[in-house]
């Protein structure tokens, strides 16, 4: 990255500084140019002063150059004829064919001259009026020292370039790696963090930029998926647990059936609750892995809600010693009807394990959602525990005997199950201390419910 970064940079500045360097050079040649034509016009300009009195060896003075001077001129007459021109041109031909008339300027680049070595010259034009006509003053200016200086100019540019580019290049890949130190920090750190152990952290830094946010973006997923090991250990720790009970119960049973003298009708009745417990487990953990895969999948149809809650309370009404309240309206939603009714049954069978004597079961319409309500005259579930609760294989109390409650996943598979219907299901305190689990599922239509 560090040389990626220093080759971008000076591609850009090369290109950058290249381009500046063509405009540069460009401007340059066309000033200097501009200025040898302002001094050909210049010194023509002097020369015509002494066109108007007519004395042809003051003209003849004034063509000849100074020591200083890079030009030559000539002065042409009314005929058409060279009336005076510098030493080096004498003799030859009128440096260009342009004729203004008095007043007037023409200024062009000839590449050569009669004098000279092959150097270009700007010539200018300039008209005026004598006492027997109108003469044209030509002079030509060498652009030699033009083309010196663009040369010089040239030749620092693309010496100095190079050089330029290796200081850019150089600071840029010392300074990306300066910027890059933090980025190296964290893959080092992520690299001593093991599959086992996932619990450090990336160093982030004091910055607060862009490196800064990637190191805690990096810690936040660290601590999710410490979060998620976790409780996948918990669960393999819970579930290994719940199995090894009655898979130990069946043992023992299968044990005592195999010998004639201990087999009886009791052992074979523990064998068959034991089998139909451990298939529930089973059952359970397959929903839940299937949920935690690809999400459950549904079959939806209408499904009346108030059918299930009075299913479940004609259900509860066999049970000694337990009195069954609440009211069922009429309220219909789209799901799948098995689905929904094992989270209505994991919720009677949660609020049955719990109560002293009371269980209420309540359905009803609630704008564009249908509620139900499971409630209990129990010992309530606590405040900080009210979201652990629908966790899995958790439970409000330290035993893991049967005799404390179920396996710990039916609450669990609640809200896998009425999640995926797009509801919600909460727990909250009743008036007289108990619990009540409230399940919102979306109803199937405007349509007024049926039953």
């Amino acid at each position: 990255m560090r040389l990626r970064s220093a080759l971008a940079s000076v591609v850009v500045v090369a290109v950058a500084l290249a381009a500046g360097a063509a405009v540069l050079i460009w401007l340059l040649d066309r000033s200097l140019t501009q200025g040898a034509a302002d001094a050909a016009l210049q010194r023509a300009r002097t020369i015509s002063t002494s066109i108007p009195g007519g004395e042809l060896n003051v003209i003849r003075q004034n063509v000849v150059a100074g020591p200083s001077e890079q030009s030559v001129a000539q002065v042409i007459g009314p005929k058409g004829t060279i009336i005076a021109a510098s030493p080096q041109i004498d003799g030859e031909p009128p440096l260009t064919s342009s004729r203004p008339g008095p007043g007037g300027v023409v200024t062009l680049t000839r590449e050569q001259l009669p004098v000279g070595d092959g150097e270009s010259y700007v010539v200018s034009s300039l008209g005026v009026a004598g006492p027997d006509g109108a003469y044209v003053v030509l002079v030509a200016q060498s652009l030699k020292p033009v083309q010196s200086s663009v040369t010089t100019v040239t030749a620092l540019v693309l010496t100095g370039l190079p050089v330029l580019l290796l200081i850019v290049g150089g600071a840029t890949f010392v300074l990306a790696g300066w910027s890059l130190r933090p980025v190296e920090a964290i893959r080092r750190r992520v690299a001593d963090i093991s599959g086992r152990d996932i619990s450090g952290r990336v160093p982030v830094p004091e910055a607060q930029d862009e490196i800064a946010r990637l190191a805690n973006t990096m810690n936040a997923m660290l601590a999710r998926l410490e979060s998620a090991q976790a409780a996948q250990r918990r669960f393999v720790a819970d579930a290994s647990h719940e199995l090894r009970s009655p898979l130990a119960t069946l043992r023992a049973n299968v044990e005592l059936g195999a010998n004639p003298h201990t087999a009886s009708a009791s052992s074979t009745e523990t064998v068959l609750a034991e089998t139909n417990r451990l298939e529930r487990l089973v059952t359970d953990l397959l929903l839940l892995a299937k949920a935690d895969e690809h999400g459950l999948r549904i079959d939806r149809t209408d499904v009346d809600l108030d059918d299930l809650v009075q299913a479940e309370r004609t259900r509860l009404r066999a049970e000694p010693g337990l009195t069954v309240g609440g009211r069922v309206q009429a309220v219909q939603v789209r799901g799948d009807r098995h689905q929904l009714g094992q989270a209505l049954r994991n919720l009677v069978d949660n609020a049955v394990r719990h109560t002293t004597s009371r269980v209420d079961l309540d359905v009803r319409p609630d704008g564009r959602y249908a509620v139900i309500e499971v409630a209990d005259d129990g010992p309530g579930v606590p405040a900080d525990m009210r979201e652990r609760v629908f966790d899995r294989f958790v439970r409000l109390d330290d035993s893991r005997a049967r005799s404390a409650g179920g396996s710990g996943l039916g609450l669990a598979i609640v809200r896998e199950v009425i999640t995926a219907h797009g509801g919600t299901v909460t727990v909250e305190d009743t008036t007289t201390g108990g619990a009540v689990f409230r399940i919102r599922l979306p109803i199937a239509s405007d349509e007024p419910p049926r039953r």
